[in-house]
């Protein structure tokens, strides 16, 4: 006569449940994400298959636009010499240190815009002055003042992605619910306190929303300035190019700042949703 493993039913019923909540947790919304992204997937090929047409069928000269094809064999010669990542990296490393220096300076400007009235009061018209002015336009200033070198170029990066930061910021602090507010400091909460467990975490979705924007703001800046002075880049990489008639390596270098570009959005959406998790929109959506 055989003899039969018994298992408890409750054991078996937690089991399920967690497997549901995992499933629930990590995959349903990698899913949900993969599909919403991939909705875009048509579109895109379509727009490559025209790129690909175009020069093919003679009606754009291939001397000003190469078949996509073309630009992608070109791109990839480019990144297995290395000569292209290079020039990423120096662009990559400018962005940072610009839009890290910005967020070091322009998210404590921003609390203290935000709370203290009398602060805004006094800075507000200068601020609202600085930043409706265009920073390319300011380009020329900032390499007077620094010169050719990095100092401009991060100079000019800090201060593009300043204002998304700082507005964001602002707008962040000024929306905390005033009820949380009256709340804690009728238990007493001290100010320190007070901006550490209700101020800050309610900001944290609109700084994160800062901080998305001012990242695609440093790399066009710093693209910009590496185009008017500059010996390595990105933004070098594709003036030169255009100005030695290298048309294949030039359409291959901007084809190389559009997947930067994308890279660096989608992995900021991620960021974002990791902060702000506590919202409980993270599944909606993996890749936003």
């Amino acid at each position: 006569m055989s003899e039969e493993l018994v298992v408890p039913a409750g054991v078996v019923q937690k089991a399920r449940t967690i497997d549901c909540t995992w499933y629930n947790n990590r995959i349903a919304p990698l899913l949900e994400g993969l599909n919403t992204w991939s909705r875009g997937i048509p579109l895109v090929l379509a727009f490559f298959a025209l790129w690909e047409a175009l020069p093919r069928l003679g009606i754009i000269d291939t001397l000003f636009l190469p078949p996509f094809s073309t630009t992608v064999q070109t791109l990839f010669d480019l990144i297995v010499s290395g000569k292209l990542l290079m020039h990423v990296i120096v662009s990559l490393q400018r962005s940072a240190i610009g839009f890290g220096l910005a967020f070091l300076i322009s998210v404590p400007f921003g609390f203290l815009m935000g709370w203290y009235n009398k602060f805004e009061r006094y800075t507000d018209l200068l601020v609202q002055s600085l930043r409706n002015v265009s920073t390319f336009a300011l380009l020329p200033i900032f390499l007077l003042l620094f010169g050719l070198g990095e100092p401009s170029k991060i100079a000019i990066i800090f201060y593009g992605a300043s204002w998304q930061l700082l507005m964001n910021t602002i707008s962040g602090v000024k929306s905390v619910d005033q009820i949380y507010i009256k709340a804690a400091k009728s238990m007493g909460a001290s100010d320190w306190d007070l901006f550490r467990k209700v101020i800050l975490p309610a900001s944290i979705p609109s700084i994160a929303i800062g901080a998305r924007l001012g990242a695609k703001i440093s790399l066009m800046v710093v693209i910009a300035a590496e185009m008017i002075g500059a010996k390595s880049g990105l933004g070098f990489f594709i003036q030169n190019a255009q100005f030695n008639f290298m048309v294949p390596e030039m359409y291959a270098g901007i084809l190389a700042l559009a997947i930067l570009g994308l890279v660096v959005n989608y992995l900021l959406v991620w960021v974002e949703k990791k902060t702000t998790y506590w919202k409980g929109e993270i599944g909606s959506s993996l890749l936003g």
